[in-house]
């Protein structure tokens, strides 16, 4: 008995949040649920890594940047909203959350339009960590979740190639910052989509989640809640059997 207590407890690792206080599993929400006998959890957790392929990474980083923006482009576009959630390669769940508003410095006022767009209001940003500090969190982060051991491997995932190819790399040369290498090799969810279903989704998140037959949660351009939706979609794809390859090159500096 205890032999088997100690495979759920490996097979089922506690999920933990970082810089968040939202509950991951979500057990403790709503009526209660029937508890589970050891013997059920074990099955259950089997099946469910049974019955997906083996990817080539060990954990997916689902990343999605709100920023500055209005009805003209601004210049230098910023960062203003910095989440990741850690996902299990294995499993498709997700195990850890990093999640950070940001400060913008050369427009620290947020436009009407940026607010209707992103949800986000000015007092939600002022305050909060400059991009160059939230780098410094983020590497905190992964250190504490054993992401930056060499024999751990893991790789990004954005919704398009705009976040990590054209987003950060901007902002790091207009600050004079240096990005880290881990974000220099990503997955487009868009192309790795495409790749699976034989179309392109023209309207990104809402395409992807119509073709998979998934249900929007949250806000759409939410940087959190767009995150979730791309982890939902991953899960959906491995469920049908696709396995996940970097699509980008990676960007020498």
């Amino acid at each position: 008995m205890r032999l088997l207590q100690r495979c759920v407890q490996i097979l089922l690792p506690p999920q933990r949040t970082v810089f968040s206080t939202e509950s991951l599993c979500g057990l403790c929400q709503g009526s209660a649920r029937p508890k589970l006998s050891s013997n059920s959890l074990l099955r259950a957790s089997v099946a469910g890594m049974a019955s997906l392929p083996q990817q080539r990474y060990q954990y997916f980083l689902v990343l999605d940047f709100e920023a500055t923006c209005d009805t003209t482009p601004i210049q230098p576009q910023e960062i203003i909203e910095f989440p990741i959630l850690k996902l299990n390669g294995q499993t498709m769940e997700i195990e850890s959350i990093f999640h950070t508003y940001v400060q913008p410095v050369y427009n620290p006022q947020l436009t009407p339009f940026c607010t209707q767009l992103t949800g986000i209001i000015q007092s939600m940003v002022e305050g909060q960590p400059t991009l160059q500090q939230a780098l410094q969190m983020v590497a905190e982060w992964m250190d504490k979740e054993n992401l930056l051991k060499p024999d751990v491997s893991s790789v990004f995932v954005t919704c398009g190639d705009w976040d990590l190819k054209t987003m950060l790399p901007g902002q790091c040369q207009h600050l004079g910052l240096q990005a880290p290498d881990y974000f220099k090799q990503w997955i487009n969810l868009k192309k790795a989509y495409s790749f699976a279903m034989g179309s392109w989704p023209k309207s990104g998140l809402p395409a992807m989640q119509e073709g998979l037959s998934l249900k929007q949660e949250g806000r759409l351009h939410s940087g959190i809640d767009d995150c979730r939706n791309i982890a939902n979609i991953m899960k959906e794809m491995a469920r049908r059997g696709f396995v996940f390859k970097q699509t980008s090159p990676r960007i020498e500096t």
